[in-house]
């Protein structure tokens, strides 16, 4: 886990890309039926953030912001990440 200059945390997500940790509600698979829909959803709202780098979606993010954002680690892997602090 990093943390930005302002001391808040920032969890890894894949190729690069962070998440800040305090925003974060829930980390979902994407493999039922509601969270396709919420996938749906965010983009037809503007608020899907896409970080798989081309590849398969494999965990789901959702924040306070009501933005979804879409990783390529599993949920366990970004889950690990989080209890590391």
């Amino acid at each position: 886990m990093k943390k930005t200059e302002k001391g808040l945390p920032l969890i890894n997500i894949g190729f690069g890309n962070v998440v800040s940790a305090s925003r974060v509600i829930a980390i979902v698979a994407p493999g039922s039926s509601p969270m396709k829909r919420l996938r749906e959803e965010a983009g037809e709202r503007g608020k899907l953030v896409d970080a798989t780098q081309g590849r398969k979606t494999r965990a789901i993010i959702v924040t306070d912001s009501d933005h979804v954002i879409l990783s390529a680690l599993q949920t366990e892997t970004i889950t690990q990440r989080f209890q590391e602090e």
